[in-house]
């Protein structure tokens, strides 16, 4: 397992993909299992188990043999429901679309508050336009509204909606809101761990193996479903020529068409 394929975010991964289909709770020996194929051994699983409901991600519940295992709150489908439009869209924004905007101030005696709404307006793709005022493609409203609402971080914030008329040109102006040759670098590694597997897939001539189509897609998903959130989809009319986003976003869009089905049967039956 790479550093990058940390244990608990495999197991979010896994429940994105998979868990929700669930029947009902996944005891905790299913998920060992589970995540064996990407090396992550039982303890690791536990301890990140405990971490994950104890951020209220997951709840605890018996199956209906009475083992224990665990199920989603409500907080975390939301979340996952969210990151579904992301994760597997394929249309990057109009530039016609337009922009939301996220304007805070946080009182000094709550400033804790003011680093909370920084880092998950980052997290959700937005850029700096300025000191407390942040921007994103429109589209990312509806997500926006139920994070904001969900960390009790809304009355903090007002959120607008509205068009870029200058003075700058608009994508010289998101050149200065994002970090774009950072953003090109995320794309470019996901496209250095995960082409050669797609193309390792495509030259061969038998069915997937469930438990290799499996691990092959749980990691190429844990890697795929940060870039949506760093990279929130801008106006390819306004990047850089030659911009890695689409090739990688094809790269994902095959795997996921190739091995999500051959790996579900390694799972089991929902």
């Amino acid at each position: 397992m790479s550093e990058q394929h940390t244990p608990r975010s495999l197991i979010v991964t896994f429940y994105g993909a998979y868990g929700r289909a669930a029947a009902g709770p996944v005891p905790v020996a299913e998920l060992v299992r589970l995540l064996a194929p990407a090396g992550v051994d039982a303890p690791s699983v536990r301890s990140s188990v405990s971490r994950l409901k104890r951020r209220g991600l997951l709840v605890p519940a018996r199956t209906e043999a009475g083992a224990a295992g665990y199920a989603l709150s409500p907080d975390a489908r939301q979340l996952l429901e969210d990151g579904d439009r992301r994760i597997y869209g394929t249309e990057a924004a109009r530039q016609e679309g337009g922009w939301v905007l996220a304007v805070f101030s946080v009182p000094e005696a709550e400033r804790n508050k003011r680093h909370v709404l920084r880092s998950r307006l980052a997290g959700l793709g937005f850029g700096t336009a300025a000191p407390g005022v942040w921007i994103a493609p429109a589209h990312l409203y509806e997500e926006t509204r139920h994070t904001l609402d969900r960390l009790q971080l809304a009355p903090y914030v007002d959120l607008f909606r509205g068009e870029h008329l200058g003075f700058a040109a608009t994508a010289e102006a998101v050149a200065r809101w994002w970090d774009l040759a950072a953003l090109a670098k995320q794309h470019e590694a996901f496209l250095d761990r995960h082409e050669p597997v797609l193309r390792s897939w495509e030259s061969r001539e038998d069915a997937p193996p469930a438990e290799e189509a499996y691990r092959d897609y749980l990691l190429a998903l844990d890697s795929w479903r940060q870039l949506p959130y760093a990279d929130p989809g801008l106006p390819a009319a306004l990047l850089p020529e030659e911009w890695p986003g689409a090739r990688s976003a094809a790269v994902f869009a095959a795997l996921d068409e190739r091995l999500r089905e051959a790996g579900a049967r390694f799972v089991g039956p929902a």
